[in-house]
């Protein structure tokens, strides 16, 4: 169970350092409107690749390895566990 917990937490810690890291570039470079969208589009690539590994990797590779319904029960804790904390991001926008 600890595993995929990891997982998500991985994924979710990745969006609120990429969330941080816009916020201050933003701020240093207000006028850069043309770059902005290239950025934006290559990270968004960037941020697929990087959520396609941390939620598919090991689900792929119990699948492969003849575990079907460990993988599926794998894949659906990840997501579950993502779930809870887009919960917690809403719940801190309705509160802050």
């Amino acid at each position: 169970m600890r595993k995929p917990f990891l997982f998500a937490l991985s994924a979710a810690l990745y969006i609120v350092l990429i969330v941080f890291a816009i916020n201050v570039v933003t701020s240093v470079l207000p006028g850069k409107t043309l770059i902005i969208p290239m950025v934006m589009l290559s990270l968004f690539v960037l941020s697929a690749a990087i959520m396609g590994y941390l939620f598919l990797s090991e689900p792929f590779h119990l699948y492969m390895d003849n575990h079907k319904k460990e993988a599926v029960s794998f894949f659906a804790k990840i997501v579950g566990f993502f779930a809870c904390f887009v919960v917690l991001f809403l719940i801190l926008l309705l509160l802050l």
